[in-house]
């Protein structure tokens, strides 16, 4: 199962926000603190998420820096 940083379930579909600046790999740019994402996909893995973010791309970002909406 996949939660986020306060310990809540994710599921397919659901928005999240991130906690904390994270840099990109790869790119210059960096996704700001309480950047909204929409329509979230669980991976294999229960400690990560693939997600769109605009002017990004698609991203898989760790669990610890989201939080569920």
């Amino acid at each position: 199962m996949a939660k986020d940083s306060n310990g809540i379930e994710l599921n397919a579909g659901d928005s999240v926000s991130v906690i904390k600046d994270l840099k990109v790999k790869g790119a210059s740019s960096t996704i700001k603190r309480g950047t909204t994402i929409k329509n979230i996909k669980l991976t294999s893995k229960d400690s990560e998420v693939e997600c769109k973010i605009n002017g990004v791309g698609v991203v898989v970002l760790k669990c610890e820096f989201l939080k569920k909406i």
